[in-house]
């Protein structure tokens, strides 16, 4: 990675401040210049420290609002806390008539009844009280939930201390629809019955409706998930792979189908033919020096596809979109190339390059402001769309259904990234180019054609696929020039398998469909 460029001399804290308010960002490497080491830091005696929260029992500290069931009544002041109180008091004052006449439960116990049985027999004959007085003058929504409150209070003293902390946290849930008088954000599934499901045979509806929502199914077969029959000779990796969660088999075709059908939303015409200044040869320079600093940086290749086609877009439309006089200059499209680097590193880097990196690798050619302001100005351009389905994707999609070995993979990426360069390219599908560089890879390495598999997954046949995969190998078989073997001399490292080394075929044999 290139190294950070820091300032000749210690920035004070006034000075960073200063900083901060009149440029609106403070990037790491200027605040790790005010200190001496990164230990030094962590034992700075002025480090702030989070202060204690101030323990009261009946005010406690909720992370959306108020929606806990404690409550201050010294803390009620204003008009709308008032009404609050006296909405609680009207609920409780409805339901002492209901409360008094359910007795409790006093005779004995005796020797084959238990105390289980009774506690069922208590909670039966209360719904009963309470569907009785209900039927004769049914309240509002308040009592309502006052009911249900009831009911499951009922409900937890017949179920035992296994399950009792289970529904005391629903019964806590429902007080607090009652004090704030909202309807409950956490809706249980106690609070979804009707009235007239309160029974003991609306119970039974209850527990069949819970059982509905069961979101594992682990119990069914795997028939019964996949429930699609594959043509012959296809290799389901999906299926094979089903349990596994990293692969996402699950959901890997819906989301690859996906982004097939985004793929018109992001298409490339020949937009420099309404551009003066700018030629085939000086992007295919800037795209090289793009794969440069993505290999200095250690960047993902993610990174770099997103990048790529983030100029291209730009280009695209903004040709399009502004007169000819704001149209992109050729000293420009440097700052563009670092500035879609440093959107793309935002986007898909756990841990991006500092601004002063990208500011850095330009040789102090633009400033803070400038590459500001190029990157919202590319980020108004594309819409804030960045999700962009990349042809590098796609590659290692096909490239794991087919089950190509690593080696055989790294050569499709050389072929792909190759074709990062070719301008002529630009207006094709990303997932076409990711077939055809596949294509070219296996048959470079005689590993076979076409398969069903790879028909299956990739959606493309071979007939489909082969005018992509004659104009990418003639870009592979243009002579080599010194001023782009970015991406040549990169795969010819041992780390990559020297995989740009491995002799070129014709296109006969890419042709040969037999």
């Amino acid at each position: 990675m290139a190294p950070t460029r820091l300032t000749s001399k210690s920035v004070g804290v006034n000075e960073n401040l200063n900083g901060i308010m009149s440029r609106g960002i403070t990037t790491r490497s200027k605040q790790l210049a005010t200190l001496k080491t990164y230990k030094d830091s962590l034992k700075a005696p002025n480090k702030r420290k989070a202060d204690s929260p101030v323990k009261d029992t009946t005010a406690k500290r909720a992370a959306f609002g108020d929606i806990t069931n404690a409550f201050n009544k010294a803390c009620v002041n204003t008009d709308k806390d008032k009404a609050m109180v006296a909405k609680k008091v009207t609920v409780e004052s409805k339901m002492l008539p209901i409360l008094k006449n359910i007795k409790p439960q006093t005779t004995t116990l005796n020797g084959k009844a238990s105390k289980t049985k009774q506690l069922q027999k208590a909670a039966t004959n209360a719904i009963e009280t309470v569907q009785k007085h209900f039927a004769k003058d049914p309240p509002k929504q308040i009592a309502t939930r006052a009911q249900n409150g009831i009911l499951k209070n009922m409900i937890r003293r017949s179920m035992g201390k296994e399950n009792q902390s289970t529904a005391s946290s629903n019964s806590a849930k429902s007080a607090r629809s009652d004090v704030s008088g909202e309807p409950s954000l956490y809706t249980t599934a106690l609070e979804n019955i009707s009235p007239n499901e309160a029974t003991k045979e609306g119970y039974k509806v209850i527990s069949e409706k819970l059982d509905k929502v069961n979101l594992d199914d682990s119990h069914r077969s795997l028939d019964e998930q996949t429930n699609c029959k594959l043509p012959d000779g296809v290799v389901d990796f999906d299926k094979e792979n089903w349990n596994d969660p990293l692969q996402v088999s699950r959901y890997a075709m819906d989301i690859f189908n996906y982004l097939k059908s985004r793929e018109p939303h992001f298409l490339i015409d020949d937009y420099l033919q309404r551009m003066k200044g700018i030629s085939s040869w000086m992007r295919a320079l800037l795209v090289d020096w793009m794969v440069e600093v993505q290999e200095s940086f250690e960047l993902n290749h993610e990174t770099l596809y997103l990048a790529v086609k983030l100029v291209d877009l730009y280009l695209t439309k903004s040709s399009r979109t502004q007169p000819e006089k704001d149209h992109l200059n050729k000293e420009e499209l440097q700052l563009l190339g670092a500035s879609a680097l440093f959107i793309a590193a935002k986007f898909d880097e756990r841990i991006p390059p500092l601004v002063d990196d990208f500011l850095y690798i330009c040789d102090g050619a633009y400033s803070l402001s400038q590459l500001l302001k190029m990157e919202i100005s590319i980020l108004r351009i594309i819409d804030f769309d960045l999700g962009i389905p990349l042809s590098y994707r796609f590659l290692r999609r096909f490239a794991r259904c087919a089950r190509v070995s690593m080696p055989t993979l790294t050569l499709a990426r050389f072929v792909l990234e190759q074709c990062l360069l070719e301008y002529g390219l630009l207006g094709l599908p990303d997932s076409k180019m990711a077939a055809a560089a596949l294509y070219i890879a296996l048959r470079m390495k005689s590993l076979g054609g076409w398969t069903p598999t790879l028909r299956y997954y990739t959606g493309y046949t071979l007939k489909e696929i082969l005018p992509v995969v004659l104009a990418q190998n003639a870009t592979l078989h243009k002579k080599p020039k010194s001023a782009i073997s970015t991406v040549r001399n990169k795969y010819s490292h041992t780390i990559f398998f020297e995989v740009a080394k491995i002799p070129l075929v014709e296109d006969s044999v890419l042709s040969d469909v037999s």
